[in-house]
């Protein structure tokens, strides 16, 4: 039985997308064609080995003798090139004897290594085996970031040094695949890559593609997803790989799935797999954990956070770094790349916070299980109070750390009945987070929205601003209370001044989405926004 894959490389017992319809064929092999050297990059857990392994066997079945290295075996060595070099023959003469059958290299390295040295064999292996066939030798070296230091340099400044004898002399193409694209390579000036044609991103999934992908489950099983099931998939993935085949694959063989295929799978399993999937932390989000802790990350990530989509201090380089790690929208948008990883990151950050929290829901819950939302940011409110110097002061994330530490406040106290989903970018200074909390007789939804008061920042014209978004996030999300929170950044104003509790009645103006606040009565359909200020 086929099944959905979140390791290793695709392979036909696993549903997937064709892995050469991810990658632009014709213009790849264009620049094989042309004896280019260029680069394949994508984020982590993409696709990029099945690609490349797909592209080495359609390689193959041309007129090219086309070999599959993954280089990462070398990460270990550091600067200590004779070790690494020796890793990366080893590697390539085993993928040689593999694929082509050819035992040239496992042959030859071994006694080229002892008269060249580790900071010449690697040139001069490839041009003895580049002239031993006269079928172009086509490289294909995975991970090439993971290199590091000098052994990084020793690759490719050997690569370079050959470069001008292809395609007798010299594989015909390289092509070297990362995280992330070529001018974001850790190289000094002067570096090898002046030979590199191009780089190719890979893209995530389509829409359309995410729903072939579930529907070949379909196929196999006979078992069905839902329309809104479909639309939820795609929704809280933005088509990611990897957490597309996560989410398929808790909802259709996770515990508790059971064996009925004649049950269609529901929204209500997407939703369940993807908050046993957060709650799981694999190893795939602990590898964003620690992006996060990297300067150029937190520059970019911090004001997303902040709801700030004022970026003109964070450097290009940054930006394209970021989004080559693929936290941040592929079309190059100051957002979180899709609503898993908005939920994701903020936890990952407040991890430590939350951890120390002892709070839980049931002090919140009416006795007919409904959530009573006005008394947990009342509790949080005195936590902030006594909390939110000693939290500023140890997260770099200076500029998001009250909006990190509230939802980590608010995942400790609804994560057993709820779901807290924040959105970013909705607008300067804003953060909105959806309560969703499970009861018996109907679920419930709450909006909170924050906003940030800098010492420039009339605190009227926040809240009457911040009041009219709430009202209107609430009124599209169907929310039976919305809450503005307004976190105060001024040092200079006293905690008896920054905390206050307001509610304020508003009303849709006629014939239009617009709020505006109720000057006097009471009409059928005017919301309550109670404003907190902290």
């Amino acid at each position: 039985m086929r099944h959905f894959t979140t390791s290793g490389p695709v392979r036909p017992e696993h549903y997937q997308i064709p892995p050469l319809s991810r990658i632009a064929l014709p213009e790849t092999l264009d620049l094989v064609e042309r004896a280019k050297y260029f680069v394949v990059h994508a984020p982590r857990q993409s696709g990029k080995t099945s690609v490349l392994r797909a592209l080495r066997d359609d390689l193959n079945r041309r007129r090219y003798r086309a070999v599959y290295c993954n280089v990462e075996a070398a990460r270990v060595a550091g600067d200590d090139v004779d070790r690494g070099m020796r890793a990366v023959l080893s590697e390539i003469s085993e993928r040689a004897l593999e694929t082509l059958q050819d035992d040239f290299l496992e042959r030859q390295w071994p006694r080229l290594l002892d008269a060249s040295g580790p900071m010449g064999v690697l040139n001069r292996v490839l041009a003895r085996w580049a002239a031993a066939n006269p079928t172009p030798l086509v490289l294909l070296l995975d991970e090439i970031d993971s290199l590091r230091g000098e052994m990084f340099l020793a690759v490719l400044s050997q690569l370079r040094a050959g470069y001008d004898r292809r395609p007798r002399h010299f594989p015909q193409s390289v092509i070297l695949c990362g995280v992330r694209d070529v001018q974001d390579y850790p190289i000094p000036t002067g570096s090898p890559f002046n030979i590199v044609d191009r780089s190719l991103r890979l893209g995530d999934f389509s829409e359309a593609e995410v729903r072939k992908l579930l529907g070949q489950h379909t196929e196999d099983t006979g078992q069905t997803f839902t329309e809104n099931a479909q639309e939820e998939v795609w929704a809280a993935t933005r088509g990611q790989p990897w957490l597309v085949n996560a989410l398929a694959e808790g909802a259709c063989f996770g515990t508790g799935s059971g064996d009925d295929r004649s049950r269609a799978i529901t929204e209500e399993a997407i939703a369940a797999a993807r908050e046993s999937l957060i709650l799981r932390r694999p190893t795939h989000f602990r590898h964003i954990a620690d992006r996060l802790k990297e300067p150029r990350v937190r520059r970019v990530i911090d004001p997303i956070l902040a709801g700030w989509n004022r970026h003109e201090s964070v450097s290009d380089d940054d930006r394209h770094y970021v989004r080559d790690l693929g936290l941040t929208a592929s079309d190059g948008r100051p957002e979180i790349a899709n609503p898993i990883y908005g939920e994701v990151v903020p936890r990952l950050l407040g991890s430590s916070a939350e951890a120390q929290m002892t709070h839980d829901s049931a002090p919140y819950r009416a006795p007919d299980g409904r959530l009573e939302v006005s008394r947990i940011l009342e509790g949080f409110q005195q936590f902030f109070r006594e909390n939110a110097d000693w939290w500023s002061n140890r997260s770099a994330y200076r500029e998001s750390a009250a909006q990190v530490l509230l939802q980590a406040y608010l995942h400790r106290v609804v994560n057993a009945g709820g779901q807290v989903a924040p959105e970013y970018g909705l607008g300067p200074g804003r953060t909105d987070l959806r309560i969703s909390w499970k009861r018996t007789g109907g679920n419930q939804i709450f909006v909170i929205e924050c906003k940030v008061r800098r010492s420039r920042d009339g605190l009227e014209t926040l809240i009457a601003d911040g009041i009219r978004q709430t009202a209107r996030y609430a009124a599209g999300c169907g929310a039976e209370e919305g809450h503005l929170v307004v976190f105060d950044q001024d040092p200079k104003r006293t905690w008896d001044e920054r905390i206050f509790r307001r509610e304020v009645r508003v009303r849709r103006k006629t014939g239009t989405t617009d709020w505006h606040i109720a000057e006097a009565g009471t009409e059928s359909g005017d919301r309550l926004i109670t404003v907190w200020g902290m």
